[in-house]
Protein backbone atom coordinates (compact mmCIF):
# COMPACT_ATOMS: atom_id res chain seq x y z
CA UNK A 1 0.00 0.00 0.00
CA UNK A 2 1.56 3.51 -0.88
CA UNK A 3 1.72 6.19 1.02
CA UNK A 4 -0.92 8.16 0.02
CA UNK A 5 -3.56 5.36 0.32
CA UNK A 6 -2.17 4.90 4.09
CA UNK A 7 -2.87 8.28 4.22
CA UNK A 8 -6.31 8.64 2.73
CA UNK A 9 -7.61 5.27 4.27
CA UNK A 10 -9.93 5.73 7.21
CA UNK A 11 -8.42 3.61 10.29
CA UNK A 12 -10.81 2.14 12.52
CA UNK A 13 -10.18 3.93 15.38
CA UNK A 14 -10.49 7.40 13.48
CA UNK A 15 -13.98 5.68 12.16
CA UNK A 16 -15.27 5.00 16.03
CA UNK A 17 -13.95 8.83 16.62
CA UNK A 18 -16.51 10.21 13.90
CA UNK A 19 -19.58 8.33 14.69
CA UNK A 20 -18.65 9.06 18.53
CA UNK A 21 -18.58 12.49 17.77
CA UNK A 22 -21.55 12.85 15.17
CA UNK A 23 -23.58 10.37 16.36
CA UNK A 24 -25.95 10.30 13.42
CA UNK A 25 -26.32 12.18 9.84
CA UNK A 26 -25.33 15.64 10.34
CA UNK A 27 -28.11 16.71 7.48
CA UNK A 28 -30.56 14.97 8.91
CA UNK A 29 -29.96 16.46 11.93
CA UNK A 30 -30.59 19.73 10.85
CA UNK A 31 -33.94 18.31 8.83
CA UNK A 32 -32.02 18.98 5.67
CA UNK A 33 -33.65 18.05 2.64
CA UNK A 34 -34.94 14.62 4.16
CA UNK A 35 -35.80 12.00 2.13
CA UNK A 36 -39.78 10.72 1.50
CA UNK A 37 -40.83 9.14 4.66
CA UNK A 38 -40.97 5.37 3.27
CA UNK A 39 -37.43 5.76 2.07
CA UNK A 40 -36.39 7.42 5.05
CA UNK A 41 -37.38 4.71 7.18
CA UNK A 42 -35.00 2.55 5.56
CA UNK A 43 -32.17 4.16 5.27
CA UNK A 44 -32.14 6.49 8.42
CA UNK A 45 -30.17 4.35 10.37
CA UNK A 46 -27.71 3.43 7.43
CA UNK A 47 -24.64 5.77 8.02
CA UNK A 48 -21.31 6.23 6.15
CA UNK A 49 -18.51 8.12 6.47
CA UNK A 50 -18.30 11.16 4.12
CA UNK A 51 -15.08 12.95 3.13
CA UNK A 52 -14.93 16.22 3.12
CA UNK A 53 -12.25 16.49 0.14
CA UNK A 54 -12.91 13.26 -1.40
CA UNK A 55 -10.61 10.43 -1.20
CA UNK A 56 -9.71 10.50 -4.86
CA UNK A 57 -8.23 14.20 -4.90
CA UNK A 58 -6.21 13.00 -1.72
CA UNK A 59 -8.20 13.78 0.94
CA UNK A 60 -6.85 12.39 3.72
CA UNK A 61 -8.53 10.00 6.11
CA UNK A 62 -8.37 12.46 9.22
CA UNK A 63 -11.60 13.60 11.64
CA UNK A 64 -11.23 17.15 10.27
CA UNK A 65 -11.88 15.64 6.66
CA UNK A 66 -15.17 13.48 7.50
CA UNK A 67 -18.40 13.11 9.02
CA UNK A 68 -21.45 10.86 9.69
CA UNK A 69 -23.84 10.91 6.90
CA UNK A 70 -27.46 8.53 6.02
CA UNK A 71 -26.95 6.60 2.86
CA UNK A 72 -29.50 9.45 1.50
CA UNK A 73 -27.99 12.20 2.06
CA UNK A 74 -24.15 10.78 0.95
CA UNK A 75 -25.39 10.19 -1.88
CA UNK A 76 -26.96 13.37 -2.41
CA UNK A 77 -23.79 15.08 -1.54
CA UNK A 78 -21.74 12.70 -4.13
CA UNK A 79 -24.16 12.67 -6.94
CA UNK A 80 -25.62 16.04 -6.97
CA UNK A 81 -28.04 15.16 -9.04
CA UNK A 82 -30.43 17.45 -7.14
CA UNK A 83 -28.16 20.78 -7.76
CA UNK A 84 -27.39 20.78 -3.88
CA UNK A 85 -23.73 19.58 -3.46
CA UNK A 86 -22.59 23.30 -3.11
CA UNK A 87 -25.27 24.04 -0.35
CA UNK A 88 -24.41 20.59 0.96
CA UNK A 89 -20.63 21.80 1.03
CA UNK A 90 -21.12 24.53 2.77
CA UNK A 91 -23.31 23.00 5.51
CA UNK A 92 -20.59 19.98 5.33
CA UNK A 93 -17.68 22.92 6.05
CA UNK A 94 -19.52 25.10 8.73
CA UNK A 95 -20.25 21.67 10.71
CA UNK A 96 -16.12 20.70 10.38
CA UNK A 97 -15.09 24.54 11.76
CA UNK A 98 -17.38 24.19 14.31
CA UNK A 99 -15.94 21.34 15.86
CA UNK A 100 -12.32 22.57 14.81
CA UNK A 101 -11.32 25.95 15.73
CA UNK A 102 -8.47 25.81 13.57
CA UNK A 103 -10.10 23.90 10.49
CA UNK A 104 -7.76 25.00 7.36
CA UNK A 105 -9.28 23.01 3.95
CA UNK A 106 -5.34 23.08 2.89
CA UNK A 107 -4.57 20.75 5.37
CA UNK A 108 -7.09 18.22 4.40
CA UNK A 109 -5.39 16.49 1.67
CA UNK A 110 -2.09 14.36 1.73
CA UNK A 111 1.20 15.73 0.10
CA UNK A 112 3.89 13.82 -0.13
CA UNK A 113 6.16 16.65 1.26
CA UNK A 114 4.50 16.76 4.04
Amino acid sequence: MSKRSRACDISDKVRKEVRARDGGCIFCRLGYMLPPEDEFTTTRNMFQIMHFIPRSQGGLGIPENLALGCIYHHNMLDNGNLGLHDDMMTIFEAYLRARYPDWNREELTYSKWS
